[in-house]
């Protein structure tokens, strides 16, 4: 592969376009040939497996140079297609297609998930150059530099503020616009902040924030209407710990739209009988909110707020755009970064570590309120 690879590189860009579209056709075809034409049954079919039983391990032999090579692509093939013969003669293999589909998914989550995870653990616990185990030292200097204590607490206060704000606030809106003339234009107006990234989020409010001397034109739209009520230019994002509330809001900004979309689904979802119910028994309309409408959209707002919650948790883009962590604004996944950036990968392994155990409660609770309501189904 590295050799192909190498290969590759020295190609014009233009050649290498097309070679890498074709390998992608290639796998894809692969792919489609293991779970759809494989299995099937019917003499053509067996006489195809065993002519890629013996051209498969040909053509490594060829590319590779090696017999090893060769003898276990033959053994591993052989195996393999045995086993999918066997199984077409009684049907069409639906446990080989559902391998089939599954092996790509369950390869990547080990690539990209497992063992980047088991190899973060394990740096955690090792010295910044990763050469010897220094034990709980990298979580010791967490919780005891004052400057890292200040990024965990930042990032409790961005989970405890952002999902409770931003789904009152979803809620609420979901809730006034219901059925009103023009709803579908004022949730595209809540919504829209969705289809902007963190990072352009973040542009957008920080010249919002823009503070300039008081004898200068303001760019800066708050400062612009503080200037016009007759006071001075405040640096928001500045001002400790205010400057943190004020990166929340770009958050809740963004989430806002997206509880509001959940919710308003789940709204509508809620039997209109319990609704008529409630109203012949003379409730008021908070009544009928709190006793009807929230419980039956119980399993959305559980939804909404952990998953804002984890998104709290992980943010980066907005802290790193706005302030780069500076002014005690910087949080859980800011530092990671800037630790590793500063070639403390023991440090920055220990942050990572502390962030998962922070996710980890919260996606345990989500998982088994779903397996609660697949029960109840």
């Amino acid at each position: 592969m590295s050799a192909f690879l190498a290969w590759l590189a020295d190609l014009p860009p233009l050649v290498q376009v097309p070679i890498i579209i074709l390998a992608f056709v290639a796998l894809v075809a692969a792919i489609l040939f293991f779970v759809e034409i494989a299995p099937r049954t019917g003499t053509v079919y067996t006489v195809i497996r065993l002519a890629v039983c013996i051209a498969a391990p040909l053509l490594i032999l060829v590319a590779a140079g090696s017999y090893w090579w060769a003898i276990a692509a033959a053994a591993v093939l052989g195996g393999v297609f045995f086993i999918v013969d066997y199984r077409s003669r009684s049907g069409a293999g639906y446990l080989f297609q559902l391998f089939g589909f599954l092996a790509p998914a369950i390869l990547l989550l080990i690539v990209g998930l497992v063992i980047p995870t088991i190899q973060t653990t394990v740096q955690a616990f090792m010295n910044s150059r990763g050469t010897e185990f220094i034990g709980f030292d990298n979580f010791i200097w967490v919780f005891t530099q004052p400057e890292a204590i200040r990024t965990v607490l930042n990032t409790i206060v961005w989970v405890l503020i952002t999902p409770l704000v931003s789904t009152i606030a979803g809620l609420a809106y979901a809730v006034f616009i219901d059925k009103s003339r023009g709803e579908k234009y004022f949730k595209i107006m809540v919504f829209m902040p969705m289809a902007i990234s963190f990072v352009g989020a973040s542009i957008i409010w920080r010249f919002i924030y823009t503070a300039r001397p008081a004898d200068q034109n303001q760019i800066g739209l708050l400062n612009q209407i503080v200037v016009w009520l007759g006071g001075n230019p405040v640096d928001f994002l500045a001002v400790a710990p205010w400057n943190t509330v004020f990166l929340i809001v770009v958050l809740i900004w963004v989430q806002t739209g997206f509880a509001m979309v959940v919710l308003s689904a789940a709204i509508k979802g809620v039997p209109a009988e319990q609704l008529e119910a409630a109203e012949l028994d003379g409730t008021n309309a908070w009544q009928k909110f709190t006793n009807v409408t929230v419980p039956g959209i119980r399993s959305a707002l559980i939804v909404v707020l952990t998953t804002i919650s984890i998104a709290s948790l992980k943010v980066f883009d907005i802290v790193r755009t706005m302030t780069a962590g500076s002014n005690d604004t910087s949080v859980i996944a800011n530092e990671m970064y800037t630790q590793f950036k500063n070639f403390e990968q023991g440090r920055s392994a220990a942050f990572a570590v502390i962030l998962f155990l922070l996710v980890l409660p919260i996606v345990v609770y989500n998982a088994r309120q779903i397996q609660k309501q697949r029960e109840i189904r």
